[in-house]
């Protein structure tokens, strides 16, 4: 019995959201579910999948909170 955990950043696919959506929630399911079947041969009904979403403010990138990492990503282009 296979159980997968995708963590997701909680900012949403396009620009104004703020989370993943119902659908593509279940698109990953399905998708990850299918993975395991054709690669492990695990039947659809044997594997569980666990979506969490991380907020910004709980992860980091380069050393810092990554709403930092960004600003100071984006100065750097500038």
């Amino acid at each position: 019995m296979p159980i997968v955990t995708i963590q997701v950043t909680r900012e949403g696919s396009t620009p104004g959201r703020d989370s993943v959506t119902a659908d593509e929630k279940a698109q990953l399911i399905k998708g990850v579910s299918q993975v395991l079947l054709d690669v492990l041969n695990k039947p659809l009904e044997a594997t569980f999948v666990v979506i969490e979403e991380v907020d910004t403010e709980n992860w980091g990138w380069g050393g810092l909170p990554v709403n930092e990492f960004r600003k100071q990503r984006a100065l750097k282009s500038q």
